[in-house]
């Protein structure tokens, strides 16, 4: 252990401050990611036609404020754009767990504001991290970072499933308090969180972009496949987020399964994406990425088969493999290709950070509206028939992700790098 933490420090500061300020920022995303649906399922009486339009919203705030910041850093510099976008995520999530029997059009309104906070936060962490790392890196970098995830992916879905669980009928002062008062105890600690996360983030000594001119249409045919791997990419995360959620609803339980489901399903896989991570070569990047494709096609197959609480189970614990395992390929792999494509194009990184959210919203948008179209099409059981055959088609098609991506690798190593 302390080995390891004396590799930390060694660290330039601009990584270890990320590093230090993504930790306790992932915090936070469970509570983005898990529980603000789980909200709006109790919220809608567990409509899931709501929250995956809800989801949808959030994903049209994302792209909306990728652009929105480009034209921010005209005269904001992006660690500023950083914490504005960590503080504002809290804040979001304050406002719509504090809402009382909000309708759908304020649920679909929320999530728009939330996408737009954690645009904020996702473009210029990326940007961030490109400035601040280089392909030799990137493996320790991304594979530390989803130590933290994976870590908090565990023991914050547990502490909040059993405060909520607890809050839930308990009298204070006279009052009896329900489920949805944990939910706003639990945004309100994610605001402190939020808060020490900025104050580290300003320890940092990071550059901001010279050029402001982010808008572009036309690219490289080396960006065109990467955009196209981020729409599979987004393809997933459109059901990520929102299936599990559901899955646990309908065949587990409640927030207490929720919490408890998701923490004992990550243990393994946070231990296994460090040691990858500290070890594995650049090299090694397809072969990790491959084996997280395949484990998330088996977990949807399950899911499919037996659609059951044995289905659910499975395709939870392959979901929370993959997803750690995924990033930590995925990532350095796009920012090894801005780094190719930036000196092709003479452009700024940024613009490929924006495009690539572009990206990332057709992937996910297909996806949403792939389930909806099956739940509608389908008649009663329309919902149930989608959570079986949309996600093993998404899980099918992603399997394309592997050779797109060891393709794009070739073309770098072999045609754009001396």
């Amino acid at each position: 252990m302390f080995k390891e933490f004396k590799y930390f420090a060694s660290q330039p500061l601009n990584i270890r401050t990320l590093l230090i300020t993504n930790m306790l920022f992932a915090m936070v995303l469970p509570l983005v990611n898990i529980f603000a649906g789980a909200y709006v399922l109790r919220a809608t009486g567990n409509d899931t036609t709501i929250l995956i339009g809800f989801q949808l919203c959030m994903y049209i705030g994302i792209v909306l404020s990728a652009m929105g910041n480009g034209l921010l850093m005209k005269w904001f510099k992006a660690a500023t754009l950083y914490a504005f976008g960590i503080l504002i995520s809290s804040v979001s999530l304050i406002v719509l767990m504090f809402l009382k029997n909000p309708s759908n059009a304020v649920i679909f309104t929320a999530g728009g504001f939330i996408g737009l906070a954690t645009g904020f936060f996702w473009t210029n962490r990326y940007l961030l991290t490109l400035y601040s790392t280089d392909d030799g890196n990137r493996n320790y970098f991304f594979g530390l970072e989803s130590l933290f995830f994976t870590v908090w992916n565990i023991v914050i879905p547990l502490l909040a499933g059993i405060v909520i669980k607890f809050t839930d009928g308990l009298t204070v002062a006279g009052r009896t308090l329900s489920a949805d008062n944990g939910y706003q105890l639990l945004t309100l600690l994610a605001m402190v969180i939020s808060i020490c996360a900025c104050f580290v983030l300003g320890r940092g000594k990071f550059k901001s972009p010279q050029s402001k001119n982010y808008f572009h249409i036309h690219f490289h045919v080396l960006w065109k496949k990467m955009l196209a791997l981020a729409g599979l990419k987004g393809l997933v995360q459109g059901f990520i987020v929102t299936i599990p959620t559901i899955l646990i609803f309908k065949f587990i339980g409640d927030e207490g399964s929720l919490g408890l489901i998701q923490g004992l399903s990550g243990a393994l896989t946070a231990i296994v994406v460090y040691i990858l991570g500290r070890v594995a070569k650049p090299n090694h990047r397809m072969a990790i990425f491959g084996s997280g494709l395949l484990i998330f096609f088996i977990g949807t197959l399950a899911n499919c088969v037996l659609f059951s609480a044995a289905g659910a189970l499975t395709f939870i614990i392959c979901n929370v493999m993959f997803q750690p395992l995924h990033d930590l390929a995925y990532f350095p792999t796009m920012m090894k290709t801005i780094d190719a494509v930036k000196v092709l194009e003479n452009r700024e990184e940024y613009t490929y950070i924006m495009s690539h959210e572009v990206g990332l919203f057709f992937g996910r948008a297909l996806g949403m509206v792939l389930f909806i179209l099956i739940a509608t099409l389908a008649g009663s059981e329309g919902a149930d028939i989608a959570l079986r055959y949309a996600v093993l088609i998404v899980g099918a098609v992603q399997l394309l992700s592997l050779p797109l991506a060891q393709n794009i690798i070739k073309d770098i190593d072999t045609k754009y790098t001396k």
